[in-house]
């Protein structure tokens, strides 16, 4: 049975799975949906056409499912936004909906840890096993691959794309996509090396190895990222070095190197 304050307002229509925990002065829209073990602490709002996973927490004052910060938003134009189980959305968040541009959803995978103050607008589109800390604000359209971890007070500019496992550290302003595997650091943010505490923790050693071969191939000095990609992936690679030349291939916003003075 869920336990729901008096002084909460769910609108007729929200639909509470089993052993939710609502705080007071929660509010809960009538096109939401939570499942089991969902708790929603004082004075967050979950808005809109808005589902959340099991075993989720959204701490106070967060706002997930609001009308999208787009000036060309219609309200017709309105979607949703879509969370897994497990996540984490910690106080003053705000999870902005999707809209026909997208899908129509913003999306967050299984298990985010998502920091105070972080901003995700609409639909942006994050896997699963993500960690955004305090204020990292992300502009709409934003794809973030799996077990990817961005530092606090970092920007990322619309429609960029994050492959798998990538560290972007505190402090940088993101602008392009960065390679899986990788971290970018800076203003503006350029990929300095390989992720290596990342995928040590998620990775055997010989694996580890692969991906820094397949590293020092496509980042080592002269000729073309995108032709390096293409030598390597005709070489039929293992499929992690598979996955950093497909994504070098096929990234429209580019991948940020580092500016050298000749």
């Amino acid at each position: 049975m869920s336990k729901i304050h008096p002084t909460a307002v769910i609108e007729d229509g929200a639909i509470i799975g089993s052993e939710c925990v609502i705080e007071p002065y929660a509010f809960i829209s009538q096109n939401a949906v939570l499942g089991d073990n969902v708790t929603i602490k004082q004075g967050a709002r979950i808005v809109g056409d808005t589902h959340i996973g099991s075993g989720s927490k959204i701490y106070s004052y967060a706002i997930v499912g609001d009308i999208p910060q787009d000036v060309s938003y219609k309200p017709e134009d309105l979607g949703g936004v879509r969370i897994g189980a497990n996540a984490t959305i910690r106080e003053f968040c705000t999870i902005n909906s999707g809209t026909q541009k997208g899908d129509g959803f913003t999306r967050i995978g299984d298990n985010a840890f998502i920091m105070a103050y972080v901003h995700i607008a609409h639909d942006c589109l994050l896997a699963n096993n993500i960690i955004l800390a305090n204020n990292v604000t992300l502009a709409g359209h934003v794809e973030i691959e799996d077990h990817v971890v961005i530092g606090g007070l970092t920007p990322v500019h619309q429609f960029v794309k994050i492959g798998e496992s990538c560290m972007i550290a505190g402090a940088s302003a993101l602008s392009q996509d960065v390679v899986p595997y990788c971290l970018a650091e800076g203003n503006r943010a350029y990929i300095r090396s390989l992720n290596l505490v990342g995928i040590r923790r998620r990775f055997s050693k010989d694996v580890v190895e692969e991906i820094n071969k397949a590293y020092k191939f496509l980042f080592r000095s002269g000729g073309g990222l995108k032709d390096r990609a293409d030598e390597l992936l005709a070489s039929n690679p293992n499929e992690y070095a598979k996955k950093m030349c497909e994504f070098i291939i096929n990234t429209k916003r580019g991948i940020p190197l580092e500016k050298r003075c000749d």
